[in-house]
């Protein structure tokens, strides 16, 4: 292992910053390697410009101004109208696209966006992949030899601290909390912001539903928070969890 080599690439998207890193023996000869790396960061910067809540111009701007004809929806769009759907559905409503304030998807676009940008990087052949947009992250490794990515979940009381270490191979990890942008989760059932969580991480086979779960579970809170997401989502666990003083 101590042959392969390692690349990283760092772009400001999606109103955070994205960082993808490359593992593979290949990585600086093969020429599939740029142009899958700039699909990747494109993709990105497309599904932003598509569901961004900030800019005007955007397709969900149109849809909450009410102005945009389903026929001229973009189908990204339409699929992730659909994935919203089966979100409060699975969720019981703790994942709520729809609650008070007009349509926001954000809280399942950034795991879907990077998840399908992914793609362009994941069919490289014989390299291992780990894409990280604003803290979720998803990742796999081909090679069975090949150690896992280690992903280390911030402490969002004390500074240069973490909640976990965590090795991941195949799959998605996602943080939902108030570390970053502060109180902007709601409890959809009561309008109000959850009080009881200050972070809570989700693991899982895609990153979509860990995104899906983990501002879920942040939403919903309680003492059982665990094990309402292992019921709901089978192959998903809540592996970080920090609780307010």
């Amino acid at each position: 292992m101590s042959t392969r080599l390692r690349r990283s690439w760092t772009r400001p998207v999606m109103g955070t910053a994205a960082s993808l890193h490359l593992r593979g023996p290949r990585i600086d000869s093969d020429p599939a390697v740029e142009p899958a790396v700039a699909a990747v960061f494109g993709h990105l910067r497309a599904a932003d410009e598509l569901f961004s809540t900030y800019r005007p111009g955007s397709q969900v701007s149109a849809l909450r101004r009410h102005e945009l004809p389903r026929e001229e929806r973009h189908p990204w769009l339409t699929e992730v109208l659909e994935l919203c759907e089966e979100a409060r559905d699975r969720t019981a409503g703790y994942f709520d696209a729809w609650a008070p304030g007009g349509f926001d998807p954000s809280g399942l676009v950034k795991g879907w966006a990077a998840e399908r940008a992914a793609a362009h990087v994941s069919r490289l052949r014989g390299f291992d992949h780990y894409l990280n947009v604003g803290g979720d992250i998803t990742g796999r490794v081909g090679l069975a030899s090949a150690p896992p990515w280690r992903v280390a979940v911030e402490d969002p009381v004390t500074e240069a601290a973490f909640l976990a270490i965590l090795d991941l191979r195949d799959g998605g990890v996602a943080t939902s909390g108030t570390a970053a942008r502060g109180a902007h989760i709601v409890d959809p059932h009561t309008g109000t912001h959850p009080r009881d969580l200050l972070a809570v991480t989700v693991t899982g086979p895609t990153l979509l539903w860990a995104d899906v779960f983990a501002t879920a579970a942040f939403a919903r809170g309680g003492e059982d928070v665990a094990d309402w997401v292992a019921t709901r989502a089978p192959g998903y666990r809540v592996a970080a969890l920090a609780r307010a003083p």
